[in-house]
C-alpha cells in the first residue's frame, strides 16, 4: 500500500537526498543545495511516497513566504524566480510522479526541471533552454569547433579576440581576489536586477564558493588587460562537466565577454572534458556561438487546488495512507 510521508528535519532530509538522488550534475549536490538552504532559511518540505516501506519517490519543496507558493528545494530566489538548475524529482515510475505532484500542499511554482527524471504531467511544461557544448562532438578540438561559425565569422570573430591579445590581454586563474572584483562588476551592470544584491543569495554564493574551492572544484578565470580586470568568470569542475556558474566583465572593454568564452572552450577541450554548461538563457550569444539547446521544464500551480494533503497532514510528519 502506498504511503506519503512530509519530512521536515534536515539532517533526515539530507539522508533522503544523499541516498536517492542521481549526483550527475554539481547542482544535484546537496551540500551545493545546502549553501542556499541556510542563507534563505526557508521552511523545507520533503514529500516522500512509500510502497511497503520502500521509497518510491520523493519531491524536495520550499515554502516561498513572499511569493506564496512552494519552489524546488532550496527556494533561493530573486523578484520570485529562482536559480539554481537541473532540479530533480526522484519517482521509480509516472504513478510516483503523479501521486507526489497530486499532493503538493498548496501552490507551487518549480523552475529548470531536468527531463532525465521526470515522468508525464498535466502540469509539466516547457520552461527555458539550457545550453552547452558535448566538447566529443568535435573530437575536444577548439579548431573543430570553430568550423560550426562560418568563415566570415570566424575572420571577425578572430579579429576581434586577437585585438585584446595585442593590448596585452592575459588569463590568470584561481586568484581568490578576483571573486570580488566579479561582484563589483555584476552588481555595477545589473544594479538592483543583480541576484547579488539580495545579501541572502550573496551570502550563499559566498558560501559555495568556499565549498567548491575547499572541495578542489572551484575555477577563477580573469582577464587582465594592462594591470586592469577586464572579465572575470567563476566556473566548478565536477566530475567531467565544467559549469561557468557567472561572471562579470568591465565596460572599459566592450566585446571582452568573447575572449573568455573561447577560452573556456578552448581550455575545456585541452582538458577533455565531457561537457561545458553554459546554464539558462540566451542574452544574445549564446545560439551565435553555436551552443546546443536542451528544454527544461516547470511545473505551475498557482491556483487554490484541492489537494490530497489537509494542513493538519502537513504538520503532521507521519505516514498517510492513499
Amino acid at each position: 500500500m502506498y504511503k506519503l510521508k512530509i519530512v521536515e528535519d534536515v539532517e533526515e532530509c539530507a539522508c533522503i537526498w544523499k541516498k536517492h538522488w542521481d549526483t550527475a550534475s554539481v547542482f544535484d549536490l546537496w551540500d551545493v543545495r545546502n549553501c542556499f538552504s541556510e542563507s534563505f532559511k526557508r521552511d523545507n518540505i520533503f514529500i516522500i511516497l512509500e510502497n511497503d516501506g520502500d521509497i518510491q519517490g520523493v519531491l524536495p519543496l520550499s515554502w516561498m513566504e513572499e511569493s506564496n507558493f512552494y519552489s524546488f528545494f532550496p527556494g533561493e530566489s530573486w523578484y520570485g524566480k529562482t536559480w539554481l538548475e537541473q532540479n530533480k524529482v526522484f519517482a521509480t515510475d509516472n504513478n510516483a510522479f503523479q501521486i507526489l505532484i497530486d499532493n503538493i500542499p498548496g501552490p507551487a511554482h518549480m523552475r529548470y526541471m531536468s527531463a532525465n527524471s521526470l515522468y508525464f504531467s498535466n502540469s509539466l511544461t516547457f520552461d527555458e533552454s539550457n545550453y552547452h557544448l558535448y566538447l566529443g562532438e568535435f573530437d575536444y578540438k577548439f579548431d573543430g569547433y570553430l568550423q560550426k561559425f562560418s568563415s566570415k565569422s570566424r575572420k571577425n570573430l578572430s579579429k576581434e579576440v586577437s585585438r585584446f591579445y595585442e593590448m596585452g590581454a592575459a588569463i590568470r586563474y584561481n586568484k581568490l581576489s578576483d571573486i570580488d572584483a566579479l561582484f563589483e562588476m555584476n552588481l555595477a551592470a545589473h544594479g538592483e536586477d543583480s541576484y547579488f544584491k539580495d545579501p541572502r543569495f550573496y551570502n550563499s554564493f559566498q558560501s559555495l564558493l568556499k565549498w567548491l574551492h575547499d572541495n578542489k572544484m572551484l575555477k577563477i578565470v580573469a582577464v587582465d588587460i594592462g594591470g586592469e580586470i577586464a572579465a572575470v568568470d567563476i566556473a566548478s569542475q565536477y566530475t567531467s562537466e565544467y559549469v561557468v556558474l557567472c561572471g562579470g566583465t568591465n565596460p572599459e572593454f566592450p566585446g571582452i565577454a568573447k575572449l573568455i568564452n573561447f577560452h573556456h572552450i578552448e581550455w575545456a577541450c585541452q582538458n577533455r572534458m565531457g561537457k561545458i554548461d553554459f546554464l539558462c538563457g540566451d542574452f544574445g550569444w549564446k545560439e551565435r556561438f553555436h551552443l546546443t539547446s536542451k528544454p527544461l521544464y516547470e511545473i505551475k500551480l498557482l491556483t487554490a487546488q484541492e489537494t490530497k494533503v489537509s494542513e493538519e497532514q502537513r504538520e503532521d510528519t507521519g505516514t498517510y495512507g492513499i
